[in-house]
């Protein structure tokens, strides 16, 4: 017979622990340091590191009951979808021990520290650079496209540690601690007035060098990790407050969620709203060949969410997020887009408009003009079109002139080798 828990099991020990812990005027951060501490902030993670060692599915069990008693879980965020789970799978055991829980506590927020001006479809041909010096690293360099770096504790930084190797093979994986003179954070205004991301310039910042994920040199596969969950997502997660307990815990939490999701406020506009299209075509009494162009969107959401399925589906199973996030990521694109053209169709010349006498008060004109950058964000449509074809179909890879040559040699917008 099997000594594995049963979900009953899981379910009556989540329970058991929950009424034996639950204060609803515990700190925030104290709670979610008994929560990390017990194991059931991440019931996924190893035993070993803040975690149960449970399945992915009695993991969502555990989590499901821990929502059902109506307790505050550990933050979102990149620190948990995207930094912790390539610090577990790439980091040192020094590492993990440093700032594993504070991600479950949520006192160390992060950012994503890869894409640059002239390197952003074309990752590892990145020029941010990163010279030895004693225990340290010395990064000199700029970012850009950075969710969050104004209150991010740490970056995930892919900075050129050699420049004699093809660029695959010289870059490096770095937490870089974001409070230092040397790091300058600027928003960015978009052209739809948000100004959700930064650029980040460093000039001399300093690295210690027990801060690296993985080896020197070797932070491509880091770098690989973080890509996946990245495009496994499926979305932008946002905080699900209901059924939360009374208490100063959960209004402490409800203050972060709100913070968590004002960066994001204009994301639903920038997937295409494609829920606003039944409505908007029976207010404005859409014609015949605009009804078609909505029910083309519906039918390939439908889908969509199939394939978005399929992805929780095989993280689920314990697997590694592999080409269908990107089979995920360019439907949504497409999807954006074709809502996009639905809207401006029903909205004519109008659509352009914004302010409260504007069709749907403006939301209409932030779709149009923040749709485009959902085929950028979070890897390219080409680049997830060659992903999807090299890896998912094994067709040849696309030729490349530069992946054999020194990175010295490869023609780059850099001025200083």
């Amino acid at each position: 017979m099997s000594d594995a828990p049963t979900p009953a099991d899981v379910r009556g020990q989540v329970r058991e622990w929950l009424e034996a812990h639950w204060d609803p005027e515990r700190p925030l951060v104290e709670w979610r340091g008994l929560l990390a501490d017990s194991g059931w902030a991440a019931p996924g993670w190893p035993s070993g590191w803040f975690g149960r060692g449970l399945s992915a599915e009695l993991a969502r069990v555990a989590d499901a009951e821990r929502e059902r008693f109506g307790a505050v879980g550990p933050p979102i965020g990149s620190g948990m979808s995207l930094a912790a789970p390539t610090v577990l799978a790439h980091g040192s055991d020094e590492l993990k021990r440093r700032l594993l829980r504070r991600i479950l506590t949520g006192e160390d927020r992060w950012c994503q520290l890869f894409s640059e001006p002239g390197n952003g479809s074309d990752l590892a041909g990145l020029t941010t650079r990163a010279v030895r010096d004693g225990d340290e690293w010395v990064v000199n360099g700029q970012k850009v496209w950075t969710t969050g770096a104004r209150s991010a504790a740490y970056g995930m930084l892919l900075a050129r540690t050699d420049w004699d190797v093809p660029k695959h093979r010289g870059i490096t994986y770095f937490v870089l601690p974001m409070d230092q003179p040397g790091v300058e954070v600027r928003p960015l205004r978009q052209m739809n007035g948000h100004a959700s991301f930064n650029e980040v310039f460093f000039t001399d910042a300093r690295v210690p060098s027990d801060n690296v994920v993985g080896e020197v040199n070797d932070g491509w596969a880091a770098a690989l990790t973080t890509l996946a969950h990245e495009r496994g997502l499926g979305g932008v997660r946002l905080v699900e407050t209901d059924g939360w307990r009374e208490g100063r815990t959960s209004r402490e939490a409800m203050a972060e969620a709100v913070e968590h999701s004002r960066t994001y406020a204009w994301y639903p506009q920038r997937a295409g709203r494609a829920d606003l299209l039944p409505v908007v075509a029976r207010e404005v009494g859409a014609s015949a060949i605009q009804r078609q162009q909505v029910t083309d969107v519906v039918a390939r959401q439908r889908v969509a969410a199939w394939n978005v399925e399929r992805s929780r589906a095989a993280r689920a199973a314990g697997r590694t997020p592999g080409p269908e996030g990107s089979v995920a990521k360019l439907a949504g694109s497409d999807i954006a887009r074709r809502s996009a053209l639905a809207h401006g169709a029903m909205a004519g010349a109008a659509g352009m408009l914004r302010g409260p006498d504007s069709p749907r008060a403006g939301v209409i004109a932030e779709i149009l003009v923040s749709v485009p950058g959902g085929s950028i964000a979070g890897g390219t449509d080409e680049i997830q079109h060659n992903i999807v074809g090299e890896r998912a179909l094994g067709l040849p890879r696309e030729p490349s002139v530069d992946n054999q040559l020194p990175f010295r040699d490869v023609r780059t917008n850099a001025k200083d080798r």
